[in-house]
């Protein structure tokens, strides 16, 4: 199963290490990623392959958006059809 990780939030070091690290950690394959900085703000947008995941999609949400604000961030993820359905209409 394909997913959509999006992180938002002021601009710091260590965004993209500590998201990919955490995706890393729980078998979640990054397979593209883009991301800018418009003045002091950060965007980012993974594609990932949770294929090999072994946690569930709901307890890896919740996980994420844990991490995240710890570090100050947002951090969603969605199913991937349901994004790209999101972005069709």
């Amino acid at each position: 199963m394909r997913a959509v990780v999006t992180v938002t939030g002021s601009d710091r070091r260590g965004i993209i290490a500590k998201v990919s690290g955490f995706l890393f950690e729980r078998n979640v394959n990054i397979e593209d990623i883009s991301q800018t900085i418009l003045g002091d703000q950060f965007a980012m947008i993974m594609i990932a392959d949770m294929s090999e995941c072994k946690m569930g999609f709901a307890e890896l949400a919740k996980e994420l958006a844990e991490m995240g604000e710890k570090i100050g961030m947002t951090v969603r993820i969605q199913h991937a059809d349901i994004f790209d359905a999101m972005h069709n209409i």
